[in-house]
């Protein structure tokens, strides 16, 4: 079973793999939220692959710029109403700024919920895996790293409800 302690109706929450997986294999735009280090990305690019998505990276193709650079607002929106537009697609990121252009045009959210700490190994492991070098779902130019501030950004967001609230803004 999934974990069952989110706060939406029961109409709008599915919490049967086998449910969840049937809606997946139909959804034609699908959205991957959760915290940072929580395993967004390795859902996202193997479902992609699996039903043949294309697959959005809000990190990669809208937030960032080479060398860390956040890529300015109005241009992350219009590139992500572009992008909503299209046919299939999965598209990883939380962010909560462009939630209300990307969740009209989605048919299902898959929100993974990963306890705190799960995240913060995620984080490292990741950063472990891909030191001095540029992931491929992270902008060119963005080497991986992690530090203090990014660590302590992951501690305040990885809670259910942090998240949840956040999202709903």
């Amino acid at each position: 079973m999934m974990d069952q302690k989110v706060d939406l109706p029961p109409r709008q929450q599915i919490t049967d793999l086998e449910q969840a997986a049937k809606h997946i294999r139909t959804a034609r735009r699908i959205l991957v939220i959760g915290c940072s280090g929580g395993g967004k990305s390795t859902l996202s690019l193997k479902i992609a692959r699996r039903f043949g998505l294309s697959y959005i990276s809000l990190d990669r193709d809208v937030y960032w710029l080479p060398g860390w650079v956040t890529r300015d607002r109005v241009e992350q929106r219009m590139i992500i109403t572009s992008r909503i537009l299209e046919e299939r697609w999965i598209m990883d990121g939380t962010n909560p700024s462009s939630l209300d252009i990307r969740l009209p045009r989605t048919d299902f959210v898959v929100w993974v919920r990963m306890p705190r700490l799960v995240c913060i190994w995620g984080a490292i492991s990741r950063w472990a895996k891909w030191i001095g070098r540029t992931r491929p779902e992270m902008a060119p130019g963005c080497i991986e790293k992690i530090d203090l501030e990014f660590l302590r950004f992951i501690c305040k967001r990885c809670s259910a409800r942090t998240l949840a609230a956040n999202s709903l803004r």
